[in-house]
């Protein structure tokens, strides 16, 4: 068995970037930028008003209170520029400055003192003194010409979207999606929810979770299948994955040492070679990593679901995010909230929260149902505590480590249990 830290430096010895290619905008949603993006245009366009009111000329002075000025134009959004000649615009939010003014003074701030036959305003009294500059929208403001806005490796969400519809860019670059298989083991699995169950078979959970997580993760998944404890079905399934495309393939069950744990020498038979087979870790112990002949990464997780899910998060997760030319994940460390001893000196990755404590401190908190064939206690799930091998006892206040379920998604924060 091999060490958490060695594990993982072999994955991503194995990991390269994947190559870019363009995508639209309205479908970059959840994708990874390749290359950094800077505006080819100013934000706002143009000077505009941040209020519904008059627009005026102050300069250098400042427009008294009680002065009056007429009414010598209005302005709309969307209207182009005009050139004001003296006097006062009335202007709506978002519309372009009048050329020659430099200020804009709210609505509410002026009394109207004489109106055109139609209602509208003729003539204004102003009720504060103005200067330069008030409720205008600078030329740039939010965005100067050719400014850097978007770093690569950054994870698109609605706010880039916006921001780049906003500046007019239809197409971005992206990282491709890393193309990945499913192959779950087990003759007693049934991936029909309609099928009523026989004596010793079990729904297959694994499957599902999987496929919805590695896509959550950035990936997408290509080919997904359910086989036997039957080694030519599993290297037929692995074929039909490898000609769908898929660069990763993960599998489920079968790795430990069991009479029916045959996929060791299924890839040892196809001239795999396994970087590590079994890890200081629990749950997951029996996780198997290697590379397949034609280069694509192989992980065999454990059956167990919560294994499998642990195998996913901690193993495949980084070879994704490595392939999606992201920066390694940093953990939070924070105080666990309650005592535990371990079994064995094994790295342990435990189902939790977070919570704030009564004086307002974020803590780690550990959930009751940590044995990994227990399903249900992954709905109360907010996070992966994970503790070091190198201690048995933690006691309250002990720092650990805290991921997120998912290594694109935000920590869930609880409230004091």
């Amino acid at each position: 068995m091999i060490g958490y830290h060695d594990a993982l430096m072999l994955i991503l010895e194995c990991t390269r970037r994947l190559p870019e290619r363009p995508c639209p905008v309205d479908q970059a949603l959840g994708r990874v930028l390749a290359r950094p993006v800077s505006s080819p245009a100013a934000l706002p366009p143009f000077d505009n008003a941040a209020m519904d009111g008059f627009a005026l000329h102050a300069g250098q002075a400042r427009l008294p209170a009680g002065s009056e000025h007429a009414v010598m134009g209005a302005q709309a959004a969307g209207d182009a520029l005009a050139q004001a000649d003296g006097g006062a615009w009335e202007i709506m939010t978002g519309a372009r400055m009048p050329a020659g003014m430099d200020t804009v003074v709210p609505v509410e701030q002026v009394e109207i003192v004489e109106q055109a036959g139609d209602g509208r305003p003729r003539r204004i009294r102003l009720s504060i003194d103005v200067e330069a500059g008030r409720h205008v929208r600078r030329c740039g403001e939010d965005v100067p010409l050719d400014a850097e806005v978007i770093p690569a490796g950054e994870l698109l969400q609605a706010q880039h979207l916006a921001l780049l519809a906003a500046l007019g860019i239809a197409e971005v670059p992206v990282v491709r999606r890393p193309r990945v298989a499913i192959i779950c083991t087990g003759r007693e699995l049934v991936d029909d929810p309609g099928q009523p169950l026989q004596s010793g078979q079990i729904r297959n959970s694994n499957g599902p979770f999987l496929a919805v997580r590695l896509v959550a993760a950035g990936a997408q998944v290509v080919y997904r299948q359910t086989v036997g404890d039957d080694l030519s079905a599993f290297v037929r399934a692995l074929g039909e994955a490898l000609h769908a495309g898929a660069t990763v393939v993960l599998s489920t069950g079968a790795v430990s040492m069991g009479r029916h744990d045959f996929v060791p020498e299924a890839l040892r038979g196809l001239g795999a070679r396994i970087h590590f087979h079994k890890l200081r870790i629990r749950p997951g112990k029996p996780l198997l990593f290697a590379s397949l002949p034609d280069g694509a990464l192989f992980f065999g997780l454990p059956g167990n679901p919560v294994s499998s899910a642990v195998g996913l998060r901690f193993f495949v997760e980084p070879a994704l995010r490595g392939m999606l030319g992201l920066p390694p994940e940093r953990p939070l460390r924070l105080p666990l909230r309650q005592r535990f001893e371990q079994r064995a000196p094994l790295r342990c990755f435990l189902k939790g929260k977070l919570a704030l404590a009564a004086d307002g401190r974020l803590q780690a908190v550990l959930l009751d149902g940590q044995e990994s064939f227990r399903i249900r206690p992954l709905l109360d799930t907010g996070g992966w505590v994970v503790l070091a091998e190198d201690a048995q006892v933690r006691e309250p206040g002990s720092m650990v480590e805290v991921y997120a379920l998912g290594h694109l998604q935000p920590l869930a924060i609880g409230s004091e249990a």
